[in-house]
């Protein structure tokens, strides 16, 4: 997938830069960045220098090629250090995943897009891990999906305009969630199940979501059961820290 600029300004050429780096490919060189991005490799080397000289980004001094630099963390460690949600959030992940085995993490929403801001990996040799600042955004997702059901029906319908989402998967999908909890039983990825409980602030408002993901031939029907279970019961702990109240739900 090409990851083009979203303008024609040099910031939007750096942050097009940046998000060439993921997981899977951690170290890029510059030919790779030119090609994912669409512009001459002129062009990126000159970027590259400019983020280096900021520490967005470091060399390799043998390949010649960079990876993600420290100085992001400097960048985005304000924003996330205020998040009150999150800190709140760590010990409840913690006690989550120590209870299940599996990998938990707090969503938060950008726009229409739920983002990892905070994640407790599973112990198991075999796990979902995501890294923080990993977007979601289908009707698929758990974590999308549970905020979808609790939005009023015009926001609703903005976001399915607003990118020509399919409102036929959605209602689909939304046929196999409980009420207040979201399963993306292997639709983004056939091995992988992922679960989203909603949780509000004192206020009432939906802020943030608990996700867990849990590599799928450890799911089984009754599995799943004690998972929502779980995830529902670490939402309405992280709630109740927030100063809200929990939903009552359906049985």
């Amino acid at each position: 997938m090409t990851t083009t600029p979203r303008g024609s300004s040099p910031v939007a050429t750096a942050m097009a830069v940046l998000r060439c780096f993921s997981p899977e490919r951690p170290v890029l060189g510059v030919v790779e960045i030119a090609e994912e991005i669409g512009l001459h490799k002129s062009s990126v080397s000159r970027m590259m220098t400019t983020l280096e000289a900021e520490d967005l980004v470091e060399q390799d001094p043998l390949s010649k090629k960079f990876r993600l630099g420290l100085g992001l963390l400097s960048v985005a460690g304000s924003l996330l250090a205020n998040l009150d949600v999150r800190r709140a959030a760590l010990p409840v992940l913690t006690g989550l995943t120590e209870r299940t085995g599996e990998t938990s993490s707090l969503v938060i929403w950008d726009g229409f897009d739920a983002v990892i801001v905070e994640q407790v990996p599973s112990a198991n040799p075999i796990k979902h891990a995501t890294e923080l600042g990993t977007r979601f955004s289908t009707v698929q997702d758990a974590s999308v999906r549970v905020r979808l059901a609790a939005l009023p029906e015009g926001e609703r319908e903005a976001f399915f305009a607003a990118a020509s989402r399919s409102r036929a998967a959605y209602q689909r999908l939304v046929r196999a969630d409980r009420d207040g909890i979201a399963v993306n039983n292997g639709d983004t990825t056939p091995d992988e199940v992922g679960v989203a409980a909603t949780v509000r602030d004192h206020r009432g408002r939906l802020i943030a979501a608990i996700l867990i993901a849990v590599p799928r031939y450890r799911v089984d029907t009754e599995r799943l059961s004690a998972l929502c279970d779980a995830c529902r019961g670490a939402a309405d702990e992280l709630t109740r820290a927030l100063g809200g109240t929990p939903e009552q739900r359906t049985a």
